[in-house]
């Protein structure tokens, strides 16, 4: 019985839980390692420019979200658990964006870690063509910071600090 299947009702059920034939724990093994994997390609963008969320985190949650969103189509929950998954991922990502000065760290880490749960649940849902395109899509634009350091002048192009960073804040 595939997913599909137990979706549409036609589970077999022992007791209250649903029993899934070993085809389709196979079918959702496979996609967690994808996701782990699309998750760690991700990772190792941020890992190699040394950013504190690297390969592991990446991975681990891009794997968790894909898992999260099988269980929730096997389940009946599609939309209540994607839901959740923005929700708690976004709570994951404001405990990373700190603010120093007049200037916001985190904010990209945070948006990363946001995009690699899209990508899980894209692959949780068999959205495999979607979830390789938005790995590929979210390692490309981190790369694009070679291009966008050079916007502003200051301490993001490394020719000296920001004078901003050194004022001091109004009080408030």
């Amino acid at each position: 019985m595939y997913i599909r299947d137990l979706a549409a009702g036609a589970a077999n059920t022992t007791g209250r839980y649903t029993v899934m034939d070993v085809g389709t724990q196979w079918a959702i093994v496979g996609r967690i390692a994808l996701a782990a994997l699309l998750g760690g390609v991700i990772g190792l963008e941020r890992e190699y420019r040394g950013y504190p969320a690297g390969v592991r985190t990446m991975a681990l949650v891009c794997m968790g979200s894909a898992l999260f969103a099988d269980m929730s189509r096997v389940y009946g929950g599609n939309d209540r658990i994607a839901a959740q998954i923005v929700s708690g991922i976004g709570f994951i990502g404001a405990g990373l964006i700190f603010r120093e000065g007049y200037s916001v760290r985190g904010v990209t880490t945070a948006a990363t870690i946001w995009a690699t749960a899209a990508v899980g649940v894209a692959l949780g849902a068999e959205g495999y063509i979607i979830a390789i395109f938005g790995a590929a899509f979210a390692v490309v634009l981190l790369e694009l910071r070679i291009v966008t350091k050079n916007i502003r002048p200051g301490a993001r192009n490394g020719s000296g600090p920001d004078p901003e960073d050194n004022a001091l804040e109004p009080d408030e």
